[in-house]
Order: structure tokens, then C-alpha cells, then sequence
């Protein structure tokens, strides 16, 4: 038997998710892999919510939730993801923590599968199990969106469809214009109906080129959409994780990424919200060089000059033109990354702590958000999805006022990104499959629909 203790939140835990599948796949009369949700934040002991994770990534083991850290506890374990192994007569084996591991696991496994079939103690007998996505399908037109991206120039939208890997082209009403992707998980180039993504997220556009940059999040890859040629080229990454963390660079198609989540364009240069690493990295769109810009790669808060300042589990980013804005999640805070002669990093707002999450406004380091992944700066402020607190707040960056606009009465579910064009502020409301609209000028707020856009498996809708 293998445990894995993990909390939803943690892109540490996700990142071993490949080693599990590649497990369950290889010894799948061998062994059974059982999740053991030890929850962080609060909102991740919500068994809903712990559903849902389950869905949006594709976990097909059975998952324990263990909301009081009982079996966390009897097993000793102290850092999230922890793997378990345990024999067939039910002795403890062996506990490894942190990424990186599956070589370590597959060795631990082949000996004991070996030995234990030379005493008879394995059983060989197939385990049944209904899996929530057997239950639950992601039928809906749109799964887990992720980001939403507004174009008021053109009247458009450009929604990351992250449960469907793909990227959904929409007026900012709501009519379908293209779609980007097969629906399946893949690292693809090629026709907008040839490409093939994995969960992306962050996009920024290039309104003169008519060129649309995606994290390709699971790919861990930097995909260029060409809007005129309709065509889909991968740009930076190989589609293989990192495993450094420390500050280094190169050329892009030959440096490994880590889970970039967002993006944010200035000049002639793409910041990446680099979530797997917990730092910000750059690509020079000349050069084609990318390279860490902020961060030492500890996971952490703390402020000061750019490589000298750490980060935990940036997630989302937007410029004022002076800084970049970080939704810095894991510590849930907003944190200020210098552009120019600035070289400087800062904590605009909330604790600055992996536990010191809440729900409180107030001024700087008084505030508390929960795992807030999407910011937007518009109409002079700074906009926040406080994902896990279910809320739309604003920010003031000079000062680090905080408050909440939205969400109080309950309207929203995770949400995880936002995109203003002009007065209306576009929501990703990630667990409710759902683009919402709010005019920034009443805070009304209306949910999209898209006539025709079907789930990749349900129908091929014809945009136009």
C-alpha cells in the first residue's frame, strides 16, 4: 500500500500526482495507492471542495479525509507531500517527503513485490472502484476554468478552459469564436484543431501582433497562439518539470520550466508567475532567453532585492506599470515586484506567513486572505480573487488597504481569475464551471453563457 499525504492546495503535492498514475499503471495488481487529504487552509476540509479537487485532477485512487491530522499523526509525517509505503502484512516500510522520489519508491516497491511473492503473503486480486469523475463527469461547457483574459479593444474574451485543456475565444458577451485544443491532455503544436494543451492558465496578450501567450500549467511549457494564422508553437519549456530551484536561465526551448500559472507582458519581455518554484521569471520575446527575475526559490516571505526575496506559490500577476502585482498564494498575500530601476521586493498586503490566512480587511499586515490565486489592476486598483475565501476584494497599492467588494453573499466558488476591460471586471468562478461578468460601476454582477460550446466529449461545436 502507498500513502500519499497531500493537501489541494500544495503545487508540491500536485506535482507528484504523474509518480502516482505512473505507479497505479505499472503495479496496478500490486499495489493500492490511497490519498490521505491532510488540509492545510480551512476551506480544504470541506469534503465538497475536496471532491472537487479529486475532478479537477483527475485522482482515481481513494482519497481519506483526514481533517484532524489523526492519521497524519500516526504516521509521523511533518511536511506536505509525504508518500507511505506499507507491505501486504501491514508494516510500515518506508516515508519519503517532498518531490522527486519515484526512483527511490519504484526500487522500494520491485523488492518488496518480489519478496512477498516468494512468501505468498501478496494478494494479487483486483480492487473495484467507482471514481468521482465516473460519478461526476465534467460534462459542463466549461471545467475548472482557471483565467480569463479580457480584450476590450476587440470585444473579446480568452477563457483558459483548464479541466478541458483548452482555450475558449468568445465575445465579451458570450458568442463562441474559436476554439483552441483537442480537449485532451497533450503537448501538441500545430492548427488550432490539431493543438493540444495540459490544464492551462495565466494568459497575456499582444494586441499589435495579434498574438495570445498561455501557461501551459501541467505542461510546463510558455505556448504562443498565433490569432491571425490560427496556429499553436511552443516557445519556452520541453514539457518536462525542472527540478532546480535555485536562480539559472538559458534558452528557452532548451531551459526546463515548473508550473508556470500566470503571465503578464511589458515591452518586449514575458513575466511568468512561476508557481512550481515559487519565483517570477522573465523570457525576452528577442532573445528567446528566459531566466529567473525575483526569487531564491525557498519557499517563503521574504522581501528585499530581487534575488534575494522568496516567494510561495505565486499564482497570479498584473503590472501597474511600476511593479508587478503577485498573488503570492501559499502565504496569501500580495507582494510588489520592482520593474525598471526598481529592484526591490515588498509585501503590499496580508501576513506574509504559510499559516497566517483568514478573512479580515484592514491595512498591510493586518489583512488576512486565503489562498488568493488572481489579481487584475484596473481603474487605479488592485483587483483580487481571495479564492478560498470565495470573494472579490480591492486593493489599494500604495497603501495596502484591503476590502471586499463581492462575495459575501456566497455568489462565487474559488474564484481564480480576473480580467477587467473598462468598467466590467470578468471572473473566473473556477468551481462553478462559470464566467461571470461584474460592472465595476454597480456591482452587479451577471453569469455568461456560451451558446453551442459543448464538453470535448459531449459534442464538436462549430464556432461562427
Amino acid at each position: 500500500m502507498l500513502l500519499d499525504f497531500w493537501t489541494y492546495c500544495c503545487i508540491n503535492c500536485l506535482h507528484i500526482l504523474p509518480d502516482l498514475k505512473y505507479f497505479e499503471q505499472k503495479y496496478r495488481d500490486s499495489i493500492t495507492v490511497i490519498g490521505v487529504h491532510s488540509a492545510k487552509f480551512d476551506h480544504e476540509k470541506e469534503v465538497e471542495n475536496i471532491r472537487q479537487a479529486i475532478l479537477r485532477y483527475d485522482i482515481e485512487h481513494p482519497v481519506v479525509v483526514d481533517n484532524g491530522f489523526q492519521v497524519w499523526q500516526q504516521y509521523t509525517v511533518n511536511a506536505w507531500p509525504t508518500l507511505v509505503l506499507i507491505d501486504p502484512k501491514g508494516y510500515y516500510v518506508r516515508s519519503v517527503a517532498g518531490e522527486g522520489n519515484r526512483e527511490i519508491i519504484d526500487n522500494i516497491l520491485n523488492q518488496l513485490i518480489e519478496e512477498h511473492k516468494t512468501q505468498g503473503t501478496i494478494n494479487f486480486e483486483e480492487v473495484t472502484l467507482t471514481l468521482e469523475k465516473e460519478k461526476q463527469p465534467l460534462i459542463t461547457p466549461l471545467a475548472f476554468p482557471g483565467k480569463v483574459l479580457a480584450d476590450a479593444t476587440e470585444n473579446r474574451l480568452f477563457i483558459a478552459d483548464s479541466g478541458h485543456h483548452r482555450i475558449i475565444i468568445s465575445t465579451t458577451e458570450g458568442e463562441v469564436l474559436e476554439i483552441i485544443g483537442t480537449g485532451k491532455a497533450g503537448l501538441t503544436d500545430g492548427s488550432f484543431e490539431q493543438a493540444q494543451l495540459f490544464a492551462p492558465q495565466g494568459m497575456t496578450l499582444d494586441k499589435n501582433q495579434q498574438v495570445l501567450y498561455v501557461a501551459d500549467t501541467e505542461n510546463h511549457a510558455i505556448r504562443k497562439i498565433d490569432l491571425q494564422q490560427k496556429t499553436v508553437e511552443t516557445i519556452a519549456g520541453n514539457g518536462e518539470q525542472s527540478p532546480l530551484i535555485y536562480p539559472h536561465g538559458g534558452m528557452a526551448l532548451e531551459t526546463q520550466l515548473n508550473s508556470p500559472w500566470d503571465l503578464e507582458k511589458v515591452g518586449d519581455k514575458l513575466y511568468i508567475a512561476m508557481a512550481g518554484c515559487h519565483q517570477i521569471w522573465v523570457m525576452n520575446l528577442e532573445t528567446h532567453q528566459v531566466e529567473t527575475y525575483a526569487g531564491l526559490g525557498a519557499e517563503s516571505c521574504v522581501d528585499g532585492e530581487l534575488l534575494e526575496a522568496a516567494f510561495s506559490q505565486p499564482s497570479g500577476i498584473t503590472t501597474n506599470g511600476v511593479e508587478l502585482l503577485i498573488a503570492d498564494s501559499e502565504i496569501s498575500s500580495i507582494r510588489g515586484v520592482g520593474l525598471g530601476e526598481n529592484t526591490t521586493v515588498r509585501t503590499i498586503c496580508g501576513s506574509g506567513d504559510l499559516f497566517g490566512f483568514g478573512d479580515e480587511d484592514g491595512e498591510g499586515f493586518e489583512v488576512r486572505l486565503q489562498h488568493c490565486l488572481g489579481v487584475e489592476f484596473a481603474q487605479n486598483y488592485l483587483w483580487v480573487a481571495d479564492t478560498y475565501n470565495h470573494k472579490i476584494k480591492r486593493v489599494y497599492v500604495n497603501t495596502g488597504y484591503c476590502e471586499t467588494v463581492l462575495g459575501n453573499d456566497g455568489s462565487f466558488s474559488e474564484p481564480s481569475g480576473l480580467s477587467a476591460a473598462g468598467s466590467l471586471l470578468y471572473v473566473a468562478d473556477t468551481n462553478h464551471h462559470q464566467i461571470r461578468q461584474v460592472n465595476l460601476e454597480t456591482l452587479t454582477v451577471k453569469t455568461l453563457t456560451f451558446p453551442g460550446l459543448c464538453a470535448p466529449d459531449v459534442c464538436i461545436p462549430k464556432p461562427g
